[in-house]
């Protein structure tokens, strides 16, 4: 892997305009911070193959473990999912799981002295499909000889799609989370493809969906009106803290109506997956060659030792993870304190050194998200950061793939 060359100032300043006004990419700065790098990854073919496996073979996985996992309601305390959504995925043992319209998932790769590592697995509402879809497109324009790699965005639609009984004129509803522009970007470039391919979509939050004999239903012109799909872009655990009367249970359990990705994808995003490996049956060898050692967060043992992260179950874009040496001192002592109040929500995690790559910005670490749909691999999300720790400061990354890097 290597960073290309930055492009000309007047030439990436014609994508980053493309970008925000026809595809959605509408936060391309955070503060004084471009969220867009005006230079390539480039990957080579076999690296690329290999990312590819590994994404593929955490995925089976996975899906064998959360089938585990559905089956035994003691494990899910131990994941830390919300209370609430614990009772409907017990009642789901009787009632039977919402249908998935499609599962994607992501999985973050850095590159490391020895080999990749991987961070964690998006399995819940995973993002980036503009940025890994168009705005790499843009870049592969401006890089003879490099081509971008599989679109995660258009597989994701046709996923979607296909679950139902006809793409011509299926109806959908998009929901995500006010407040959030990252949220609605995402919802509404994938309402761009749904619609391109026939479909009509709307884009909603959960409150807006009725249920009725499993079917989700949306108020048309003061009518209720069938869909036959939802998207659900809106946290799984989020859920559990809605009004009661949200009829938000269908997206979990009990649904007829497909969602994309269906409320049960709240196992897998925990990052406390790994404690409940040995006592399951699913071998998960890629997963434990893989991801770093990880245990409960004895803060007594690790708050002084640097050789750990900490993290919290649901975290999101970097956000509760600390490291005493990475963290500035007052985010270290305010992260400490809530895991101290909150220890059965949090996780210790082996600190991995990822190696950093000479790039037109400097030493910059790299994270590379491989997406798969449905199980298979469907395209990479590039990021950067100063940083060891990705979060959400990190600037977005055109992924290309060459003949060699």
């Amino acid at each position: 892997m290597a960073a290309g060359d930055a492009l000309p100032e007047r030439e990436f300043a014609s994508i980053r305009r493309t970008a925000i006004l026809r595809h959605c990419k509408w936060d391309p700065q955070v503060g004084d911070q471009a969220t867009l790098a005006p230079f390539p990854l480039v990957l080579g073919r076999a690296t690329a193959r290999e990312l590819d496996v590994h994404a593929e073979r955490l995925a089976a996985e996975a899906s064998a473990a959360e089938q585990e996992l559905l089956s035994d309601p003691e494990l899910h305390a131990l994941l830390a999912v919300p209370r609430a959504l614990r009772k409907v995925l017990r009642r789901g043992l009787e009632i039977g799981w919402t249908p998935a319209a499609a599962r994607v998932m992501r999985f973050d790769f850095h590159p490391t002295g020895s080999g990749w590592r991987l961070s964690e697995v998006n399995a819940d509402v995973p993002g980036g499909f503009s940025e890994a879809t168009e705005f790499t497109r843009l870049m592969a324009e401006h890089h003879p000889g490099l081509e971008p790699p599989r679109a995660p965005g258009p597989a994701w639609a046709d996923a979607i799609l296909a679950s139902g009984p006809s793409r011509e004129g299926a109806t959908g509803v998009l929901l995500h989370a006010t407040g959030f522009t990252e949220d609605l970007q995402v919802v509404s470039y994938l309402a761009q493809l749904l619609c391109a391919r026939g479909a009509r979509v709307r884009l909603a939050q959960p409150q807006h969906l009725s249920w009725r004999d499993g079917r989700a239903h949306v108020e048309t012109d003061g009518r209720l009106e069938p869909v036959d799909f939802v998207v659900r872009f809106f946290q799984a655990e989020w859920l559990a803290g809605l009004p009661r009367r949200v009829e938000w249970k269908p997206l979990v359990a009990g649904g007829a109506t497909p969602v994309a990705n269906p409320g049960l994808a709240v196992l897998l995003e925990s990052k406390r997956f790994p404690l409940t490996w040995d006592r399951l049956r699913t071998p998960l060898t890629t997963w434990r060659t893989l991801l770093p050692e990880t245990r409960e967060p004895r803060l007594d043992a690790w708050q002084t030792d640097p050789g750990w992260m900490l993290k919290s179950a649901y975290s999101n874009n970097g956000d509760d993870v600390l490291n005493r040496e990475l963290s500035p001192p007052a985010e270290w002592r305010r992260g400490t304190r809530s895991f101290a109040l909150a220890r059965r929500h949090g996780l210790a995690q082996r600190r991995f050194d990822p190696l950093p790559i000479d790039t037109p910005w400097g030493a910059m670490h790299v994270c590379i998200g491989v997406y798969t749909v449905n199980g298979r691999a469907a395209g990479f999300y590039g990021r950067v950061s100063h940083g060891p720790i990705v979060d959400y400061r990190a600037a977005d990354a055109a992924v290309l793939i060459g003949d060699g890097a």
